[in-house]
């Protein structure tokens, strides 16, 4: 079956979340299931508003000099530096105490753009605001000494859950979603950033995420090698890691994982990168999205997008639920692209859709 819809991961480089709403709308009209706010604000590089605060917390002290951060060549201007952090002397993890992390008033005050232009007509009516989560491992990872990382972990986890709780709250579940950003536990899968972990030690935190969101919320993972530069921290081989990690969640999780979007490097279009797709063991109702959207179309080999549609129709085939809808996104999110490209890349969202329609 041909791509039918998109899928956004997250940030978008745009000024707000109104103009990020009206651009996707405009350029993509049909095909989109959830609506992102593009991360604007003190979000816009993802996770580095998060260590800010734990920078400013008088139970953390330095452990050394900031290292680069994970991007410093992005489109919004250069990230700050990275603090490197650790418990002051005589503070155990469980008693930080954790500030207002910020997520929960940023989304409710998305939704109220959010609404508006629905009931204007501007966004179609089903389609839900999207809130994006790093998963609590992600901010804390790189940023404090390794002994304490686990015990760190475990207390923001509280913190992060708590702020979902809260938006929850406040949003309708019948026009909301979640997306977890899965990022670093694919650094620590892949050796990406040294030592190694196996996907017995990951995979729990990731159940405990999706299966922190209701029931009658839907959730997703956005499956991620990082965009340093537009660079993975390792180029994957194949999608083999990221099903595993699909087939892990999935069998674990107490609730459906409603969607997974994969990272596709451009032009890859060899059968052996999409070979593990035939052991998917995510049913019908799990919606899949590759990145064949290219962040720039000189990026995209000619006829590439082609191939790559040819090869996962047919491993998908192959695997045990068959032949299923499926659709498109980038391979990150669009924060760090160029502002005055933006419109561009959403346009070639329609185009990928509009080349596989039926006449």
């Amino acid at each position: 079956m041909p791509p039918s819809s998109v899928h956004f991961n997250g940030s978008v480089n745009l000024p707000d979340a109104e103009t990020v709403m009206r651009e996707i709308s405009k350029r993509i009209p049909r095909g989109v299931r959830r609506m992102t706010d593009g991360e604007p604000g003190e979000r816009n590089y993802w996770i580095h508003f998060q260590i800010e605060k734990f920078a400013a917390m008088p139970e953390f002290e330095s452990a050394g000099a900031p290292r680069d951060a994970y991007d410093t060549s992005g489109a919004r201007g250069p990230a700050p530096a990275m603090p490197q952090l650790r418990l002051a002397e005589g503070v155990s993890p469980e008693a930080v105490k954790w500030p207002d992390l910020g997520y929960a008033d940023a989304y409710r005050q998305s939704y109220e753009s959010f609404c508006a232009l629905q009931e204007a007509g501007t966004i179609p009516p089903g389609v839900r605001l999207q809130m994006q989560y790093p998963t609590p491992l992600a901010p804390i990872a790189g940023t404090f000494i390794p002994e304490q990382i686990q015990g760190v972990t475990a207390s923001y986890a509280k913190a992060l859950f708590a702020d979902l709780d809260k938006a929850l709250a406040v949003l309708p579940h019948d026009r909301c979603a979640v997306q977890w950003d899965v990022a670093v536990e694919f650094g620590l899968l892949e050796g990406g950033f040294g030592p190694s972990a196996p996907l017995e030690q990951v995979a729990p935190g990731l159940v405990r995420c999706a299966d922190q969101v209701p029931d009658d919320v839907p959730v997703g993972m956005h499956l991620c090698y990082g965009d340093y530069g537009h660079q993975h921290f390792t180029q994957p081989d194949s999608l083999e890691m990221q099903v595993r990690v699909v087939n892990a969640v999935t069998e674990a999780a107490r609730r459906p994982v409603n969607w997974f979007s994969f990272t596709v490097p451009q032009a890859r279009s060899e059968e052996s990168y999409f070979a593990p797709l035939r052991d998917l063991q995510a049913g019908p109702e799990t919606e899949l999205y590759f990145a064949l959207v290219p962040y720039y179309p000189a990026d995209q080999s000619p006829g590439t997008t082609g191939e790559q549609v040819k090869l996962i129709d047919e491993c998908l085939a192959q695997s045990p639920a068959g032949s299923r809808e499926w659709g498109i996104c980038t391979e990150c999110g669009m924060g760090r692209v160029v502002g005055e490209d933006v419109p561009g890349l959403l346009d070639v969202h329609r185009q990928i859709l509009e080349s596989y329609a039926p006449a």
